[in-house]
This record gives structure tokens, sequence and C-alpha cells, in this order.
């Protein structure tokens, strides 16, 4: 823990706000000099007023903790740079598309990173009239099932839930290029090029 550095993200996130030293301590209930010690990495917040000042600026713990906010500016609303979060206690699957930290139930989540598909995770594609039929290669049991979908293109995303027991398919408007992701529940998320699928199978 750095406390000159979580010192000035206190006083650049006070600053934006617009508040004062002493506006910042009324809002906490604490004297100004304990903001200033703070800020001049001489002293750290009590643990109990961690979540009234993360909440305060809307910044997650870990980022107050840490002393700074991760930013990614060149990535941030890239829709190529989709990334995909599960949540392993409630099963919330969550996209973002820049360098965001992502928590669910209390926990923070890592992005999936995709593996290429294989024997046992594959996909078919073929058209009917103005869409893609997508058909899964793999069992949707309870236990093991894909448990999303999603297409996603330069300048858009389209993303279907998936349950177990349910028909493995999927059925999207014809759109050219991108990429399909699935994933599953066991073994993680997938990843192909739509038009390479396309060349190599002969949708079209």
């Amino acid at each position: 823990m750095d406390l000159s550095k979580t010192g000035k993200l206190i006083a650049d996130l006070r600053r934006e706000k617009g508040l004062t030293q002493k506006q910042l301590a009324e809002n906490l209930g604490i004297c100004s000099k304990t903001v200033s010690k703070w800020e001049t990495g001489k002293g750290f917040p009590d643990i109990s007023l961690v979540v009234d000042i993360s909440k305060l600026f809307s910044i997650d713990i870990s980022s107050l903790i840490d002393g700074e906010m991760p930013t990614e500016r060149r990535a941030a609303g890239n829709v190529k740079r989709t990334k995909f979060y599960v949540c392993e206690n409630c099963g919330n699957i969550i996209q973002e598309m820049g360098n965001s930290q992502i928590i669910c139930c209390g926990r923070k989540l890592k992005p999936l990173k995709a593996q290429a598909e294989n024997d046992t995770h594959n996909v078919n594609v073929e058209q009917i009239e103005d869409d893609w039929y997508i058909t899964f290669s793999h069992p949707m049991e309870k236990e093991h099932y894909i448990s999303f979908f999603a297409y996603v293109r330069f300048d858009r995303v389209l993303s279907i839930k998936l349950y177990p027991e349910q028909g493995s398919e999927v059925r999207v408007p014809v759109m050219r290029g991108g990429k399909l992701y699935y994933c599953c529940n066991k073994h993680g998320l997938f990843e192909v090029k739509l038009q390479k699928l396309i060349t190599a199978r002969g949708a079209v």
C-alpha cells in the first residue's frame, strides 16, 4: 500500500467533485486535519471510512487502496475489445468494452480468456434466408452446457443467454465479418472468426 498514491487519488477525486478538505471532512464526519493527513500521505482512512469514501466518489474500494484508477483510453468504447465476465456464484454474464473493474456478488471478476474452437467445442453455420443459423456440437445438460453466445462486430455486440436442456442453436441476422463467441460452463470461452467459419464449411 502506497499512502502517497492513495492520498493523491483522494485529493484528485475531491477536487473533481468540487469539495474542499473541510467539506469532505464534514461529509465523512471527521475533522479537516484528518483529510489533510491522507492527502499528504501521512495517514490512511480507517477501515470504517473506506466504504463511505468509495461510495462518495463512486470508485471501487480496491482502487482506493491501490491509489489508482485503471484507464485505457485507446481501448475505451472499442467494440472489438469487448470482454466477457461470468460470476461463478450467481451465473451473471457481463460484457464491457473498456478497462473496467467488474464486481459481482462481492468478488472482483477476471475477463474470460477466449480460446480457439476444438473437436468438442465447435459450431456450424448456414444461411437461411436473411439469418445465420448457428448450431453447437455440444451437450445442453444441467451439468454441462453452453451458457451464452455472442456475435461481435466492429459496430455492435449481439449476445444470447442459453440455458440447459434447450436447443443447442441460435439464429441471428446475417452480418458480415466479426467473431462468434460461445461459453461452456465447464471449459470456458471459445471464439472463431465468422468469415473463417463460412469459408471452411461452405455456409454460403
